[in-house]
């Protein structure tokens, strides 16, 4: 893009960064950080250095946030070059116009963004070292531990969510649902539910079985007569364009890809894809943001387009735009968002595999519509009574049904949802009011309330952003880091803790409430955004927090006693509760009556997979070098064994064993079927 004259270098992320071993702040001097080039980038500096060497300029060219800032930063200083006159240059994308635009009109380094991640990464670097070490003393594990700032209260929500699952007690109620048709049209049903008392509009709560068998064999025996229809028109704005927040979220939903796989595929698609003759172009703007505002030249392109293919009705007379949702959004990016709106998924599909495509076409679809008119629709209530000839109780029954008037922007995309239970409602059946209508019948049903769900990743990264804890560049990692170390587990497509985090998490609210509570973690995150606008000096702002933290530290260190990881077993020799340990060959269960019982057991991990020899459960097992294994829980009677994971769906052509093999492919351990995973889960939730 840059032609001949100019020498393109990639640092490959940072420079330079804190040393991995040792705190590497000094906190008795202006938490000066000891910055250090590791082994794995000292080639990639000298190679930079060099190609200096045969250039008369030198321009930085990372990634448009403060990140990126903080990158370009730390190659000046590694090179010793004056980070007050370096040519720093942003783009959004990579294509040939935003980055020959982006080269005109380079800028100085921006030293408050830069700030503003130093004191991050610094403030990361205290807490994170300072509480890793105190877990591994205070905790009886001898596996990993670590504690982080934004992690460590992340993993509190998860934690939070899973006692309000446990504690939920549910309650009972019924409801009754009837079913009528008109009489004038007996071909035609509507479907009603009682609402309330007829006589004193008093809406009715079923608690019991008895009571809404009386109250059903009374309106089974009542005449029904219509006698109100209310019609209330409605219009839903098109959803705004993606955010990284937003995309995680719906690239959950729609495809089921974790943040992590998402924000992998977005890189892909942003650092360039080979497009025939074009060449390599990136295919959608920069991934990190939390702006929904989109370029002017954008919108234009997205008009253009609604106008050409939907017609006129589908185009707003003025182009869209939105407010970001997020409690502290910072630099002032635009929306994720294609680079040509004229590269439709259809002229892309050869050019991309399946995933790419995938999510390029939910990038596509949701900035097109974001552009595009209101879909309207009509909803109409329509109350009936009942009344009970020898009581002459009556009864309100209710049906609501909605129909679409206009499509809208629906009739390219319309934004998933989190409620797995979300209705569709039926189309309206025609009445007026005065119309008698015939009793067909009348079903009870039972119903029990829900406790609330537990945390998807990308309901979780939502509840991060509503917070405004972390910033779209850390979304990814919170949850990465917390599966890594064994505290979360995906069960289901949801977040739960292991009693592991359950423990962390107990021991660091306990001792450190201020660095687990939501409020003052995200006060935090608005005094670094202030560091980024030149409002707040660094220093100043971790003295604050370093000095009252590091004393409760060393107060902790002195006094708290240590602890085991306890669990809901009981010892089957003395009745005790059982802890978890580690040995050389990963966690067991321990009597916490040690060393006075010394029964162990080994901590099962069930796969919900049956074996395809005997019917046994298949379990996650250690071989003694630590490396994982499956087999059989009904071990030594049966011997099956797999070195890869087995899968729950079996195999759509012979129906054995699925396991997992290399790029998120599944193989039958029965038959030379082979197909991707995800392709496999859609079934399995499609069923």
């Amino acid at each position: 893009m840059l032609g001949s004259d100019f020498i393109v270098k990639a640092s490959l992320g940072h420079i330079r960064d804190l040393p991995s071993s040792g705190m590497g702040v000094d906190t008795t001097d202006k938490f000066t950080p000891a910055y250090v080039v590791p082994k794995d980038k000292q080639k990639i500096l000298r190679e930079i250095k060099k190609a200096n060497k045969e250039c008369s300029d030198i321009f930085l060219a990372t990634d448009p946030d403060r990140e990126g800032e903080a990158i370009s930063w730390h190659i000046a200083e590694a090179m010793g070059l004056d980070v007050n006159t370096v040519q720093r240059v942003i783009f959004h994308q990579i294509t040939p116009e935003a980055v020959s635009e982006a080269f005109e009109t380079p800028r100085n380094l921006d030293i408050d963004l830069v700030n503003a991640q130093q004191a991050r990464r610094i403030l990361d670097r205290l807490v994170g070292y300072s509480l890793s070490p105190l877990l591994k003393r205070k905790l009886r594990w001898r596996g990993s531990l670590s504690a982080g700032r934004v992690q460590s209260v992340a993993l509190k929500l998860v934690v939070e969510r899973e006692n309000e699952v446990r504690e939920f007690i549910p309650t009972e109620y019924w409801s009754i649902e009837v079913t009528l048709h008109p009489k004038a049209k007996p071909q035609e049903s509507i479907n009603t539910t009682l609402h309330r008392l007829g006589s004193d509009k008093k809406r009715i709560s079923i608690q019991t079985k008895d009571e809404a068998a009386t109250i059903a064999d009374s309106i089974s025996k009542s005449s029904f007569t219509v006698t109100d229809i209310s019609k209330q028109k409605r219009s839903r704005r098109p959803a705004a364009p993606f955010t990284t927040s937003t995309l995680q979220q719906e690239g959950w939903r729609k495809a089921r890809f974790g943040t992590e796989r998402t924000m992998r595929i977005a890189q892909e698609l942003y650092q360039g894809i080979s497009i025939g003759a074009e060449g390599d172009i990136g295919l959608i703007t920069y991934m990190r943001t939390d702006s929904t505002e989109l370029a002017a030249y954008a919108q234009k392109q997205a008009r253009d387009y609604i106008e050409a293919e939907y017609g006129a009705e589908y185009l707003p007379k003025a182009p869209r735009n939105y407010k970001t949702k997020a409690k502290a959004a910072q630099e002032a990016h635009e929306a994720i968002r294609p680079t040509d709106i004229t590269r439709t998924p259809a002229t892309m599909r050869t050019y991309l595999n399946r995933d790419q495509l995938r999510l390029y076409t939910l990038i596509w679809q949701r900035t097109v519509a974001s552009q595009m008119t209101d879909a309207k629709s009509e909803t109409t209530t329509t109350e009936i009574t009942a009344v009970e000839p020898t009581s002459k109780k009556d009864y309100i029954l209710r049906n609501t049904a909605s129909a679409t008037v206009f499509r809208g922007f629906t009739a390219l995309y319309t934004e998933g949802s989190d409620d797995e239970d979300e209705d569709i409602s039926a189309p309206p059946v025609s009445l007026s009011a005065g119309d008698a209508l015939t009793h067909v019948n009348t079903e009870p049903s039972q119903h029990f309330t829900k406790p609330p769900g537990r945390y998807s990743e990308a309901s979780l990264v939502k509840k991060l952003e509503e917070e405004g804890i972390g910033r779209p560049s850390t979304y990814a990692p919170i949850v990465s880091t917390l599966v890594n170390r064994d505290y979360i587990e995906r069960t289901e497509g949801r977040l739960t803790p292991s009693k592991l985090g359950e423990t962390v998490s107990a021991l660091l609210n306990e001792h450190f409430p201020d660095v687990m509570n939501i409020s003052f973690t995200a006060k935090m995150e608005e005094e670094l955004d202030e560091i980024a606008r030149g409002e707040r000096q660094w220093v100043p702002m971790l003295e604050k927090f370093y000095s009252p933290f590091a004393t409760t530290v060393s107060t902790v260190l002195e006094n708290a006693p240590r602890i085991d990881v306890t669990t809901d077993e009981v010892c089957q020799d003395c009745e005790r509760p059982m802890v978890i340990k580690t040995g050389r060959y990963g966690p067991f269960l321990s009597c916490s009556g040690y060393p006075e019982c010394k029964a162990t057991r080994r901590i099962v991990t069930t796969l919900g997979v049956k074996c395809p020899n005997c019917e046994g459960d298949l379990i996650s097992r250690k071989s003694k070098r630590g490396r994982t294994f499956y087999g059989c829980s009904n071990y030594p009677e049966c011997t099956f064994i797999s070195g890869r994971r087995p899968l729950p769906t079996p195999c759509p052509d012979c129906k054995g064993l699925l396991v997992a093999a290399r790029g998120e492919r599944a193989e039958c351990s029965n038959c030379d079927y082979k197909g991707l995973i995800s392709e496999l889960d859609e079934e399995q939730v499609a069923r």
